[in-house]
């Protein structure tokens, strides 16, 4: 059984559990002498220019960049690819500006939502709040789903297993250290991931020769590279829309805003961390092309394994088995105290619990909770990628409102809600079904002739336009 598996089961547990163990014993140590609601939080305030850099690399980075831009160029093509790097990169370049404002207006804040607090009333802000716990949950069972099917495809070791390690050992350091801890164990990551990176860069670049280059692919696929194939276009729209919007919302990276020990040092590390992301990304995306111009019958989302693991080698195995577990526990511990943060700092407004309620234990029974129902769908190895795409669809909606009234302060809450209900309506009406052929406008509540080719062939880019411009129309309705 073994021998249809790159290495055995015995080696990649192992692996698994030292590697792990290693993140959790570096976590456990380091923000052992940094205790505290404050460095749970935002670290204290005081982050340096390289821990903030790599951290925030780190946290926008995560084990689905092995898969997903590879699947998406496939079909995409360059478009794609460069929609997804500048989409992937595109919230750090936005943090500066927003950065600089929440900092100035809400010097002692830690997360986004109590910004919006201040700003909106209630009912907003608890939606707010529902649906950025609902986006970074999906995210959460997406990541830790990825990797146990990494670890599966490689080794054949079973989902739950790899799954319930991962779980458990960034668990027990994120929930002890917090912020801290995190920042810290994403330092080591990020070297790690920099460095297995580089590395299989360059042993596809040497063992395919020729074949990873823009011209091979030209050869094979020139419509992947073509100025005039219309999908190029509306998949990298599409994936900068998503994946910007989604990221802005990320309370991950709102914690770092604050954690950053002051604007300049934050100011910096977005930029450095913008220009690091966008040839990582770029790159995953390219390893996608050149394995389906190589073999077009190949699973899109393994284009880049396909290229590594051509010669079944142990060595590279192991690399792919480090390079996910890093990737996807530097996400999953920024995810997980993201989430607890939230609770910690809005949860008295949310929640009618009684005065006495301690909301750092609170927080940590819902992470547990959390944490075993994603748990539960890494186990399953669900496909789980429609759900993500409808959390983007919820963030699409939210994301003009929510930043446009940063700057406006005409806009009121009844204002935003009705604008935010309009953009969720009219992109949901638009919301392929699962297997894309469909939407509820186009094909269910009206005839798919009706609508051009364009129209049926193009729904999930419409339905992300729609959720995140439509909000506009509201705005400018409101003027007259």
């Amino acid at each position: 059984m073994d021998k249809t598996y790159f290495i055995s089961q015995s080696s990649s547990l192992t692996l698994i559990i030292f590697i792990s163990l290693i993140f959790a014993i570096l976590g456990l140590y380091h923000s052992k002498k940094y205790q505290g609601l404050s460095n749970y939080l935002t670290a204290n305030r005081n982050i340096g220019l390289f821990s903030l850099t790599t951290s925030l690399t780190a946290s926008a980075l995560g084990a689905w960049i092995l898969f997903g831009p590879a699947s998406a160029a496939s079909w995409g093509g360059v478009g794609s690819t460069i929609g997804y790097s500048l989409g992937t990169a595109f919230p750090m370049f936005f943090l500066i500006y927003l950065g600089k404002k929440i900092r100035k207006e809400f010097p002692k804040g830690s997360s986004l939502i109590e910004f919006m607090r201040k700003k909106f009333g209630k009912s907003l802000f608890k939606l707010i709040l529902l649906m950025t716990i609902f986006y970074m949950f999906i995210f959460l069972c997406a990541e830790v789903t990825a990797v146990a099917v990494l670890i599966n495809y490689i080794s054949g070791t079973e989902l739950w297993i790899t799954a319930l390690i991962v779980l458990i050992s960034t668990l027990t350091y994120t929930l002890y250290g917090g912020l801290k801890a995190s920042i810290f164990t994403d330092n080591v990551q990020m070297i790690v991931i920099g460095i297995l990176l580089l590395i299989s860069f360059i042993y596809i670049n040497s063992f395919n020769g020729s074949q990873f280059s823009f011209d091979f692919i030209k050869e094979k696929n020139p419509h992947l590279l073509s100025g005039s194939y219309l999908p190029s276009y509306t998949a990298g729209l599409t994936f900068f829309i998503a994946v910007a919007a989604t990221n802005l919302f990320h309370q991950g990276n709102w914690q770092r805003v604050y954690a950053a020990k002051n604007f300049e040092t934050l100011k910096k590390s977005l930029i450095i961390s913008f220009f690091i992301i966008i040839p990582i990304v770029f790159y995953m995306g390219f390893t996608g092309m050149v394995a389906f111009s190589i073999d077009p019958t190949i699973r899109p989302d393994l284009g880049f394994f396909s290229l590594l693991l051509k010669e079944q080698t142990t060595l590279l195995s192991l690399v792919i088995i480090i390079l996910g577990l890093a990737l996807t526990i530097s996400t999953v511990d920024t995810l997980i105290n993201a989430i607890s943060s939230l609770i910690i700092v809005d949860g008295k407004a949310t929640f009618n619990l009684n005065n006495k309620t301690d909301y750092l234990k609170f927080s940590k029974n819902v992470i547990l909770f959390l944490s075993f129902i994603s748990f539960i769908v890494a186990s399953k190895g669900f496909d789980i990628l429609y759900l993500f795409l409808l959390a983007d669809l919820f963030c699409c909606a939210f994301v003009l409102t929510i930043f446009y009234s940063f700057y406006n302060k005409q806009l009121n809450e009844k204002t935003a809600y009705i604008s935010i209900i309009i953009g969720l309506i009219g992109g949901f009406l638009m919301f392929p079904s699962p297997d894309f052929s469909k939407s509820l406008l186009v094909g269910v509540f009206m005839p798919k002739e009706l609508f051009g080719s364009f129209v049926s062939q193009s729904l999930l880019f419409l339905s992300f336009v729609i959720a995140t411009f439509l909000p506009l129309v509201v705005f400018k309705a409101k003027k007259f």
